[in-house]
């Protein structure tokens, strides 16, 4: 049976696992809460040790062809954009050796046009001899376009559903190919059936209540333990961030509630790893390190060219798709394409909209700005240990 039948099926009919998961989400005073944090704290010592992998992500390109309303690369969005070279990937690539990562997500908007599958996998293979592990989230693909570039050296394939609330994720994906809410469900079992031996997926909190949107991510995760099990699975819980657009989430999760849901998805998976960006804030990374998550990045930048300034010569503003003259300003622009809104730009990571030499939009603003090296002293002050690397391809060779 394919999941989405199962998805559709989830207010009538779950699983054993389901039923269990839903019942450790259910509204818990303080005391309960400690108790489940405590389970999850041992399983998490059991399953994987004192460790934390660490990896960066590695934006390649902030081009978009979908409109979505929650994030800042929307087609819609008059933002700075650009898509890198492959040898400005590598120099941003290089940066983050030196600083000791071995682990990389290339992430990239979707678009076709600017980010394909001979582009991914060219990058790829000018960085494998570098990066024991390179996982890619870019736009789903058919899994005879990424067998490429799991030749290339990708052995990681992240790919989140947004929503699995179909209606929801109908209002928020307005046009492009992410509309199709049934083709990038399928996505992960396209990239196991290609061959990535790392499978991550994950929802994105506030676009529907989380506790609907946990039990659906639940679901998934069983599923997919079953489907693609020769593949290492790892969920993410990230929440939503300010971004260009200015969307606001419908359905906030408070942190509480955010750690409530790292506690069940420990104590219901003890052995798939879960992820934790740099959406979240200093004091609560500290907080989650310490029960249920196990892969975290660090240092992140969220626009392409952000760790050296790569692709500043090239960016470029563009309004629903199109290319803006340089002296056109964002109102200006507005008012040619229909009077789009104004974008309020992240003052922290993006400069000012009248600066041509600016780096590019970022998609969303980081909540831990803390640096690697910070982030490495902080896990060993509480025992855990720093893995920046915990796979190498030469475990394969006969």
């Amino acid at each position: 049976m394919a999941f989405a039948s199962i998805l559709d099926n989830l207010p009538l009919e779950k699983s054993d696992t389901v039923r269990s998961f839903s019942a450790l989400i259910a509204s818990k005073d303080n005391a309960e809460l400690d108790s489940l944090a405590g389970r999850a704290r041992a399983l998490t010592r059991q399953h994987f040790g004192r460790t934390m992998r660490l990896f960066a992500p590695l934006y390649l390109s902030n081009e978009c062809i979908n409109s979505c309303r929650y994030c800042g690369f929307s087609r819609e969005n008059p933002i700075l954009r650009v898509t890198l070279s492959v040898g400005e990937v590598v120099k941003e690539a290089r940066h983050l050796a030196a600083i000791g990562f071995r682990q990389l997500l290339l992430v990239a908007g979707e678009h076709p046009k600017f980010v394909s599958r001979d582009y991914l996998a060219e990058c790829v293979r000018a960085l494998r001899d570098d990066f024991s592990s390179i996982s890619i989230e870019v736009a789903p693909m058919e899994t005879e376009e990424y067998i490429p570039v799991v030749e290339a050296g990708a052995e990681g394939l992240v790919v989140y559903q947004e929503t699995y609330n179909r209606v929801i994720y109908d209002q928020l994906h307005l046009t492009g190919p992410k509309k199709d809410f049934g083709w990038r469900l399928a996505c992960p079992e396209r990239g196991y059936e290609a061959g990535f031996r790392r499978l991550g997926i994950g929802a994105l909190f506030g676009l529907a209540p989380w506790r609907e949107e946990a039990i659906a991510l639940a679901a998934h995760v069983e599923y997919l333990l079953k489907r693609c099990w020769k593949s290492s699975l790892t969920v993410s819980v990230p929440r939503l961030r300010p971004a260009a657009g200015e969307f606001r989430p419908r359905f906030p999760m408070n942190d509480r509630d955010l750690v409530h849901l790292v506690c069940a998805l420990r104590v219901t998976f003890p052995q798939v790893g879960i992820v934790l960006s740099t959406r979240e804030p200093a004091a609560l990374r500290d907080l989650l390190v310490k029960i249920g998550i196990t892969m975290m990045s660090a240092g992140s930048h969220t626009e392409p060219g952000g760790y050296t300034g790569q692709g500043r010569e090239k960016v470029h503003r563009t309004v629903r798709g199109r290319i803006m003259p340089p002296d056109v300003s964002p109102t200006e622009a507005c008012s040619r394409r229909d009077a789009l809104p104004r974008v309020q730009d992240s003052p922290r990571r993006v400069p000012p909209e009248d600066d041509p030499n600016g780096i590019a939009t970022a998609q969303f603003e980081i909540g831990d700005p803390r640096s690697p090296q910070e982030i490495a002293a902080i896990l060993r002050r509480n025992g855990i240990e720093p893995i920046w690397k915990d796979w190498d391809a030469a475990l394969m060779e006969r």
